[in-house]
């Protein structure tokens, strides 16, 4: 590798605020606050608005959207497609005319 032109990989802590989660992995992110971690050493501190700990897809809160009325409504307006004919069938019934 040369030397000199990368980021400066090291132990940095990131923290939910909001869910009181945290946890330390390896990261170039820069910051200049810092936190003690539970081994007594003192880490680079990077604060997040959401994590696995608070997001709704993970803690099971997420709400899903019902989308069959939407497919019953675009079944209504323009048919299921088994009762249209297809392309080939349309042209076959138009040359016996």
């Amino acid at each position: 590798m040369k030397q000199g032109i990368h980021p400066d990989y090291k132990e940095v802590v990131f923290q939910d605020e909001d869910a009181g989660f945290a946890f330390l992995t390896r990261s170039t992110i820069k910051t200049n606050e810092t936190i003690e971690w539970d081994d007594g050493k003192e880490y680079p501190l990077v604060k997040l608005d959401i994590s696995s700990a608070s997001h709704p897809f993970f803690t099971g809160k997420q709400k899903l959207v019902d989308s069959t009325g939407r497919v019953e409504r675009f079944k209504q307006r323009y048919g299921s497609t088994s009762t249209r004919q297809s392309p080939k069938q349309e042209a076959s019934s138009q040359e016996e005319e």
